[in-house]
């Protein structure tokens, strides 16, 4: 195993926070005055319609894009304030599963997942095969270790990529839609495997989805995003009990609420001169 480096921190003080955070690539902000905290220890979902903001969360939370204004804090580290090599630092306790898998084609599945490995580490060949070997095994995948990302389904290279993400032994693990394009039987590998790694490796998990009744079955803690702005936050239960029209709208899967049809632009009589 390899071990991370000592939290400064307070083990009750969530391990990811955003205040009154503003961010925008152009025009109009894609997130406005945003702030949540994800506790550590737990599974945390970010729930929400489309272009809502959710992976531009999990890219700021990396460190890919700065806000305009406000904080985004890592273990208490503000994200936006870090040098390079502060950066670089943070993400090695980071492990991330991108949507689709994004495995590299050219590697084998055993060579995909040691890839962090002989990128980060200076382990011996033996300890890096058995490190490949234990997360394969976590995810149910030794035995196709010897496997190229085209022989396998789309399912398993999901579950090849999560092997990827924990390599490393991360203290955090963000999904980008973990569930996109999963057959039923492969979407609830994946919703029991995000939930039985979380408990078993002492994680902490941020996961992206629009699969509701799954995300709800394993998150201890939500957010909904709508409109840029954070709409509600806390326990799943809560959030299925939300009165609030836009986590309504969205849990209940309404076409009819507040949450916008229309990308914001242009009035129809000033585009066509009515």
């Amino acid at each position: 195993m390899i071990a991370s480096p000592p939290s400064p921190t307070s083990a009750t003080s969530p391990l990811v926070e955003f205040r009154q955070l503003h961010f925008r690539y152009d025009v109009p902000w894609v997130l406005r005055d945003v702030s949540f905290h994800i506790p550590r220890g737990k599974v945390t979902a970010l729930i929400g319609p489309m272009g809502s903001g959710k992976t531009t969360t999990l890219r700021l939370i990396g460190g890919g894009y700065r806000a305009q204004s406000g904080v985004a804090l890592f273990d208490g580290q503000d994200i936006g304030q870090m040098e390079q090599e502060q950066l670089y630092a943070a993400r090695r306790r980071m492990g991330m599963l991108f949507q689709f898998g994004a495995l590299l084609a050219d590697l084998s599945v055993f060579e995909n997942v040691a890839f962090p490995l002989r990128e980060h580490t200076e382990l011996s060949d033996t300890l890096i095969r058995d490190i490949v070997l234990m997360k394969l095994n976590a995810v149910g995948l030794r035995g196709a270790r010897d496997l190229m990302p085209s022989e396998v389904s789309g399912g398993m290279a999901r579950r090849i990529a999560l092997a990827r993400a924990i390599a490393l032994d991360p203290e955090l693990v963000m999904y980008d839609e973990p569930f996109s394009g999963l057959d039923p039987i492969s979407l609830r590998t994946a919703a029991h495997l995000i939930r039985q790694l979380n408990d078993s490796m002492g994680l902490t998990s941020i996961f992206v989805s629009h699969e509701i009744r799954h995300t709800l079955e394993i998150a201890d803690h939500v957010i909904v995003l709508a409109n840029g702005t954070v709409v509600a936050q806390g326990p799943a239960d809560s959030i299925r009990a939300s009165t609030d029209p836009f986590v309504v709208q969205y849990v209940q899967a309404r076409p009819d609420g507040p949450v916008r049809f229309h990308y914001p632009g242009r009035t129809m009589t000033e585009d066509f001169g009515l």
